[in-house]
């Protein structure tokens, strides 16, 4: 069973995956965020995807922190470019005695998911308004030369700065940021033309053009695998 709540991070959210044995691995959807996860006395990070993410292995329980966009890379000290479609031990990013004791600290708490968070509240940076503002703009449909221009800023540093934050440009996070819109209307129950109209698509052939490249599905096989 999959839960989630708001973390006291802000923007954050704080989630478990309890699976049964004959639950069916439900495909990660890129959504512009990158994950702290915890499994099994294992550390390790999601860095931010540009397709559907498969779990592979038997299903086992998860725990973990999905920063918002942009926030993960200053707590983990890599740029977000670096761990695009990876899943990586968070061993090969900070000192190995160091992410032994806190696994260690996490598989002893009672709930490990709040002991990420804890871990997340004790290292995470302040937010950054000028990213925040970034996200915002952006996921409001502007176009990248808009959000260039409203944030002041030239497009080439926009284009450094989205690679550093988010692990692509910012056409590409525009895009995924549309689409997940566009699902979370889909799965209200929207008719799909209307989806693709009110989030900013040229037509219902665009708006499925999309899905299939981010997702490797189509939107109603999406849908359907949700029930």
């Amino acid at each position: 069973m999959y839960a989630e709540r708001a973390s006291r991070l802000a923007g954050a959210v704080v989630w478990t995956n309890t699976p049964s044995a004959s639950t069916r691995a439900s495909p990660v959807l890129p959504d512009g965020c990158m994950d702290l996860l915890y499994s099994e006395g294992r550390l390790l990070v999601a860095g931010p995807d540009t397709r559907a993410h498969v779990p592979d292995g038997p299903p086992v329980p998860w725990a973990g922190i999905r920063f918002f966009p942009g926030a993960a890379p200053p707590l983990l000290g890599v740029p977000a470019h670096e761990l695009r479609d990876r899943r990586v031990e968070l061993a090969d990013l900070w000192p190995a005695p160091e992410v032994r004791r806190l696994t260690d600290r996490i598989t002893m708490a009672v709930q490990p998911a709040t002991a990420l968070e804890s871990l997340a509240l004790e290292r995470a940076a302040p937010p950054d308004p000028e990213l925040r503002r970034l996200v915002a703009v952006l996921a409001a449909g502007r176009t990248v030369a808009a959000t260039a221009d409203e944030l002041g800023i030239g497009a080439r540093r926009l284009h450094r700065r989205s690679l550093a934050a988010f692990g692509y440009g910012p056409k590409t996070l525009a895009r995924i940021l549309r689409l997940q819109r566009a699902l979370a209307l889909a799965r209200e129950g929207m008719p799909h033309a209307d989806t693709a109209a009110r989030t900013g698509y040229a037509d219902q052939a665009h708006l499925a053009r999309d899905v299939r490249e981010f997702t490797g599905s189509t939107l109603r096989e999406l849908l359907l695998r949700r029930r």
